[in-house]
C-alpha cells in the first residue's frame, strides 16, 4: 500500500499550487506584470487559491513562468 509522505498540506502542498498557477496562466505572454497575470488567470477560470497566490506576488515584471513560480514559492 502506497502512502503520500511528500504532501505538506491538506490541499496538495506547494507542488500542486505551482501546477495550478501554471495551468491558470496558460497562454500568458511574457514578460508580464502582475496585473496581466491576474487577468490571464481570471480568464482561464482560476480558483480563489490561485488568485490569492498571484495577488501576493510582488509588483514587478515576470519574464517567464519559472519567475512566477519562484515568486509564488517565496510568499
Amino acid at each position: 500500500m502506497a502512502s503520500n509522505t511528500n504532501s505538506t498540506s491538506s490541499n496538495g502542498g506547494p507542488i500542486r499550487k505551482f501546477i495550478d498557477v501554471q495551468k491558470a496562466l496558460k497562454g500568458a505572454s511574457y514578460p508580464a506584470d502582475k496585473a496581466s497575470l491576474l487577468d490571464t488567470a481570471k480568464g482561464n477560470g482560476a480558483d480563489d487559491e490561485v488568485l490569492d497566490a498571484l495577488e501576493r506576488l510582488p509588483e514587478q515584471e515576470y519574464g517567464s513562468p519559472a519567475e512566477v513560480s519562484k515568486g509564488v514559492g517565496n510568499e
